[in-house]
């Protein structure tokens, strides 16, 4: 399974709003500029974010989002939910099948969702904020 663009473009429009949203709202069409994103494909997006209580709006022609929550209670697993659906990376059949259909799905596909569902519930909004402006602070990094 693949996360859908609708998803991954989501994920990273929240991230830049959480970035940018320090002196306020932040107009969409901004995000889309900056992370090269149709402003179309972002407004169907943040329809279903506010929605979900994620995102809110500002009306008017100053308009624009913020989060509705802090990212630090902002988890992955919540906004993956909203913009994906699930979060099962393979749809398990019910288990009355044959013994090895069984088997594997006890033994292998519920110990992957299980994995992906444990990583996503442990990523915060806000550990992707603090490691992107970690990572843009011009501190390089050399290995020898």
């Amino acid at each position: 399974m693949k996360l859908s663009t609708k998803c991954r473009y989501g994920l990273r429009a929240l991230v830049d709003l959480a970035v940018f949203s320090d002196q306020g709202h932040v107009a969409l069409h901004e995000i889309a500029r900056r992370q090269d994103i149709s402003l179309k494909y972002l407004e169907q997006d943040f329809s279903v974010l506010r929605r979900a209580g994620i995102v809110k709006s500002v009306k008017g022609s100053q308009g624009g989002y913020l989060l509705a929550k802090a990212p630090s209670e902002l988890r992955l697993s919540d906004i993956v939910a909203v913009l994906e659906g699930d979060l099962l990376l393979i749809d398990v059949e019910e288990p009355n099948q044959t013994d090895i259909r069984s088997f594997l799905i006890r033994k292998v596909w519920d110990r992957v969702n299980a994995n992906v569902r444990e990583t996503l519930h442990a990523i915060y909004l806000s550990d992707l904020v603090d490691d992107y402006r970690n990572g843009q602070s011009g501190e390089s990094m050399y290995y020898i």
